[in-house]
């Protein structure tokens, strides 16, 4: 059997990402100062889950991207309950409108935060099925 094991992403603050992953719920397991290739290198783990987030620096790359390139998504079991921590801890939630706009259009319930260069997060309650047809 294959197993998807990580994602890295670079990042051009090593420290803010860190900060902001944590906050939502990830966990700093290994940092590295010198990988092999001179990268500063953060691996990120969320309890009870074996895919990993692996942050990457250097300060030769400069971290730019198209908008909406791509996302990670993170389950959540009450979504109102996590964005209400997320925003008593500084981090925006977007589309304001978030709380009404999707159940009603999308028969889902979710959100999204941006990181710190700008890598978008989607919020999905767990046990809403998106996009679900009727």
């Amino acid at each position: 059997m294959i197993k998807f094991l990580h994602t890295r992403i670079r990042v051009s603050d090593l420290d803010a990402s860190i900060k902001f992953y944590e906050t939502l719920g990830f966990e700093l397991t290994r940092r590295s100062d010198k990988s092999p290739a001179g990268n500063q290198l953060a691996f990120l783990d969320l309890p009870g889950n074996e895919h990993f987030l692996e942050l990457c620096y250097s300060p030769d790359f400069d971290v730019t991207f198209p908008e909406d390139l791509m996302h990670t998504a993170l389950g959540v079991g009450d979504i109102m309950e996590y964005c209400d921590r997320l925003e008593n801890e500084g981090i925006e939630i977007w589309p304001s409108d978030w709380r009404t706009a999707f159940p009603a259009k999308e028969k889902s319930i979710m959100a999204f935060v941006t990181d710190p260069d700008g890598y978008e997060v989607e919020i999905l309650e767990r046990g809403v099925k998106v996009l679900k047809d009727d």
